[in-house]
């Protein structure tokens, strides 16, 4: 079993890997390993969701591109 501070390295990397900064991820990893979950799980649900609106907002605009690219190569525009 991993001691206190490789649990907290685990989760403070996976909150930066997540996209968290190093601010964020001290204090939650903090929180987490502090048996504060509840409070840590509805914070990373809104991050979450805020990546979550990201990839679709990235999405559409993907798709724009496309279509724009697609009608180019038909010699439609």
């Amino acid at each position: 079993m991993a001691d206190f501070s490789d649990k907290y390295g685990i989760v403070f990397q996976n909150l930066i890997d997540a996209g968290c900064d190093g601010a964020f991820a001290k204090e939650y990893a903090r929180l987490i390993l502090d048996g504060k979950t509840q409070s840590v799980l509805n914070i990373l649900g809104k991050h979450r969701k805020k990546l979550l609106d990201e990839v679709h907002t990235n999405q559409k605009r993907i798709d724009r591109l496309d279509y724009l690219i697609y009608k180019i190569e038909k010699s439609e525009l």
